[in-house]
């Protein structure tokens, strides 16, 4: 109705951005076999890093019946948020043994192999090391220079003031990845297979499920990005994925109070630093460093495949309530906090003495990141919602774990449950009171009553 269509072109195929969230509440998949090559309606809510892993194993899948339609609705643009913002680093052995554990192990096994597969140019293993900073000489890096395992892994730009330094990993278990590539050649991989449209997500329509009580997804309600009277249009679905990062605990109103997503935006700036002029070449070894007390920081450095230092862990960070990502909080404009730029830059100088006499600022920037209470991601069904399914609140390891979230959904969406992960623990209804929860029997005011079928 006069609202242009607003489209982005990834290769040979053109993908029109869309901003929604498809998920299919677990299906009664008792029924599954009788419908299984019916083609399916499916949109993932979220164009990051995150969401379009997903949409990118569910097109890849041997199980997505034929003529089934995959969208990914954004809000912005793809990659528009943490996922064109963050670090990209990764690292399979650094998880605390618990239930997210085997989300290191399988995406980090898993992105070396995705990397060449899709021709990604930024992927590569590196040592990483812990440095202590605040020190007065250069004691630390000549110290470390000086040692036959150490030595090697100490970079030339680290030649300011630091202290003790040790191995954090030998690059074997270690890695990075800019995710705005990944992103970008997922969606150039899947071509036509993913249509990417623009708009943000306002909710979901649904029709009595195949259970008593229980709802079907069957269509996504979205305003486009280009609309100018806020028509909101809707989307065919029989699946719905919401994950739209911190913004994605919006869906508690989508499903009508049937899941609870709490859930808290850290919102922090972090800093890219051009290569020095005259250098041939920046050396690949990151650092993790502890506090600077002079300028309130534990930077985090990356050296990047095209010779510019990332850094985050600037402190100062920005907590954004539930209330807030709901109304869409810092989703269009993020900016970086000005105070933070100047002390990470300040106690990064002091480290590098190189940098300190050459290096330049190439631009500043902030994001958020998704937290739930428990620092466990949202991965599994929404109850009562057939074809509704939450990926989300994935911390500081979203772009790490991207791989084995995107295929472990997908094989949810498909088969009706994942055999790559394990996803008991992240069940996206663990904060919601059981009265709450969608139902499939009689309640009164709320409490179940009768047989629950």
């Amino acid at each position: 109705a006069g609202i242009m269509t607003v489209c982005y072109r990834f290769g040979t195929a053109a993908a029109v951005l869309l901003a929604i969230g498809t998920g299919r509440s677990c299906h009664a998949f008792s029924s599954l076999s009788m419908s299984a090559a019916a083609p399916k309606n499916i949109v993932v809510v979220g164009g990051g890093i995150q969401g379009t892993s997903v949409a990118y194993h569910i097109a890849t899948s041997s199980k997505l019946p034929a003529g089934s339609k995959i969208t990914l609705l954004e809000a912005k643009a793809p990659a528009s948020a943490a996922s064109g913002k963050g670090g990209g680093f990764m690292a399979r052995s650094w998880g605390d043994g618990g239930n997210t554990q085997q989300l290191h192990h399988l995406a980090f096994d898993m992105y070396e192999a995705l990397a060449k597969e899709l021709g990604c140019e930024t992927y590569r293993k590196l040592p990483v090391l812990s440095v202590r900073p605040g020190f007065s000489g250069e004691g630390g890096a000549k110290k470390a220079r000086k040692s036959a395992k150490l030595g090697p892994l100490v970079p030339s730009w680290l030649d300011g003031s630091v202290g003790p330094i040790s191995a954090l990993g030998y690059g074997d278990d270690t890695a990075q990845i800019t995710p705005y590539e990944f992103v970008t050649k997922m969606l150039e991989k899947a071509g036509d297979k993913v249509e990417v449209r623009l708009g943000t997500c306002e909710g979901v329509d649904t029709e009595q499920g195949s259970e008593r009580g229980s709802r079907k997804i069957t269509g996504v309600r979205y305003t486009p990005r280009d609309s100018d009277d806020g028509t909101v249009e809707t989307i065919p679905a029989d699946d719905i994925i919401v994950s739209a990062g911190p913004w994605s605990c919006a869906a508690e109103d989508w499903f009508q109070g049937a899941v609870e997503l709490p859930m808290e935006g850290v919102k922090s700036t972090s800093i890219v630093w051009q290569k020095p002029e005259g250098m041939d070449k920046v050396d690949a070894t990151a650092l993790f460093c502890g506090e600077d007390n002079r300028f309130e920081t534990h930077l985090e450095v990356y050296p990047r495949p095209d010779d510019s230092i990332y850094i985050c862990g600037i402190g100062g960070s920005d907590y954004i309530s539930k209330e807030e990502l709901k109304a869409g909080a810092y989703r269009e404009v993020c900016e970086a906090k000005e105070s933070r730029v100047d002390a990470a830059s300040a106690s990064f100088r002091e480290m590098s003495a190189t940098y300190k006499a050459k290096g330049e600022l190439d631009r500043v920037q902030a994001c958020m990141r998704p937290c739930p209470p428990d620092a466990k991601p949202y991965m599994g069904c929404v109850p009562g919602f057939e074809g509704a399914h939450i990926n989300a609140g994935h911390n500081c390891w979203g772009i790490a774990w991207a791989p084995a979230c995107g295929k472990a959904i997908a094989e949810l969406v498909l088969e009706g449950e994942s055999t790559s992960l394990d996803l008991r623990p992240f069940d996206p209804a663990r904060f919601t009171p059981v009265a709450k929860r969608g139902g499939r029997g009689r309640k009164k005011q709320g409490q179940s009553l009768g047989e629950q079928w």
